[in-house]
């Protein structure tokens, strides 16, 4: 055999030894590809070691699955390591955290703000329902906003909110049932009209007062539930009419011989008992719940009462500022006394050094006045009391609203003067509010 002959040979032998060895290999054995980040490098000149040049093939790798058995020599392709330092950018370095003591916050070293998270919020919106009326009484309608001008404590302010749109309402209706049996089933007849002077939109809590305050229903959307409410209305009770007993063997310490009480070591005293009227307790629970109603509505207290008031643990100072923070406004209905002009004013008449009353104030005027809720409506017949509902629930309904954003809203008590750029038109707002406290930012 010739030795060209024997070379062809010996190469065949060798290719089909190296295809068998490649075939027994595992995937996971398969040097990885290098990667495509950086460039090859130069593969190193192969170390001299006997036989090297009758060594034809690459080294074969273990059949080891880790790999371990790989050949080191410098003919084989380089692995790509996914955890060396050359294939990984280095992370930025950490800015410095500066501690604070637990509750506070930290503060910027130039400016001295604090440099928390904060949601900054608007200025209060404050709101003011306005009604205009003519000469004669009658609503005045088509007004816009330059022919307002609203001051508050003195200083004109500028007006961001403005609608003559008519709001559905949250009113608290309050009976007083400790007015004359007489009068109230006088009201008690009008309640249907009182009802029918509701839209399908208002809801309404009713509330009665005399000696204490109950509330006899949530608010309720105005249908069947509040027909069956002022239905329980119609059976209460008045107070008995006449002038209270106060002596005689019937009166109110019990059976008298020669003039003292038996069984009472101490000497009779002829006065009255003392009565109490707490209408400033009932406004006071009726603007409670009302600021817990939808704020898309008019918040309203309607009052059918005579306006007495004796004995309310609520003082109407305090009272007053509720209705006002709470932008609720007052509207009333006077009945017996309070609709006798008469003896209207003979009630505010002051006795001689004293500065006392005589009888019971009518308080009503001054929670109407003040909140802008116009005039007490003063009616003595049932179909004149029915008018007033309709007349004193549409004024609440159909009002001007205007609104504007203090510069602040830090302090006390703020007067607000709403002027009509037009002449002979009468103007009912309230006389002022008293801001809430509104947080500058809060935390995230």
């Amino acid at each position: 055999m010739s030795t060209k002959t024997s070379a062809v040979l010996i190469l065949g032998l060798t290719l089909l030894l190296a295809g068998a060895l490649m075939a027994q290999q595992k995937p996971e054995d398969i040097p990885d590809a290098p990667s495509a980040t950086r460039p090859i490098p130069p593969p190193a000149p192969p170390s001299p070691r006997p036989g090297a040049d009758q060594d034809t093939t690459p080294n074969a790798p273990s059949p080891d699955n880790s790999g371990a058995g790989v050949s080191s020599s410098s003919n084989d392709i380089p692995r790509s390591d996914p955890d060396s330092t050359e294939q990984k950018t280095a992370p930025p370095p950490m800015p410095p955290v500066r501690t604070v003591p637990t509750g506070s916050v930290p503060h910027d070293a130039e400016t001295g703000q604090d440099v928390g998270y904060t949601i900054r919020v608007n200025p209060t919106l404050v709101l003011v329902p306005v009604t205009v009326k003519d000469s004669e009484g009658r609503l005045v309608g088509g007004l816009l906003p330059k022919d307002f001008s609203v001051l508050e404590n003195g200083q004109r302010q500028k007006l961001t909110f403005f609608t003559s749109d008519p709001f559905a309402l949250s009113a608290a209706v309050i009976f007083d049932t400790g007015m004359a049996d007489v009068g109230l089933k006088k009201v008690q007849d009008t309640l249907s009209a009182l009802q029918g002077a509701f839209s399908q939109f208002d809801e309404v809590g009713i509330y009665t007062y005399s000696s204490t305050v109950s509330r006899v229903s949530d608010f309720t959307s105005v249908g069947k539930e509040l027909t069956a409410v002022l239905n329980q209305v119609k059976g209460y009770s008045g107070a008995n009419n006449g002038p209270p007993v106060t002596s005689g063997p019937l009166g109110p310490q019990g059976p008298y011989i020669n003039g003292i009480p038996i069984d009472s070591p101490v000497n009779p005293v002829s006065t009255p008992p003392k009565v109490a009227y707490v209408l400033n307790d009932a406004i006071l629970l009726a603007a409670r719940d009302l600021s817990k109603r939808p704020r898309d509505h008019r918040k309203i207290i309607f009052i059918i009462s005579d306006g007495r008031e004796q004995g309310s643990t609520a003082s109407y100072k305090d009272t007053l500022k509720v209705l006002l923070t709470q932008n609720i406004t007052v509207y009333a209905v006077g009945v017996e006394g309070a609709a006798i002009p008469i003896y209207d004013r003979l009630q505010r008449i002051h006795m001689p050094k004293t500065g006392a009353l005589v009888g019971y104030s009518d308080i009503l005027p001054k929670y109407v006045n003040a909140t802008g809720g116009g005039t007490v409506y003063g009616e003595l017949t049932p179909a004149e009391i029915e008018r007033a509902y309709a007349q004193a629930l549409g004024d609440a309904r159909y009002q001007y609203t205007l609104g504007y954003s203090p510069k602040s809203t830090i302090g006390g008590y703020r007067d607000i003067n709403v002027q009509v750029q037009r002449p002979d038109l009468k103007v009912y707002a309230k006389h002022g509010y008293y801001p809430l406290p509104t947080p500058l930012s809060t935390p995230r």
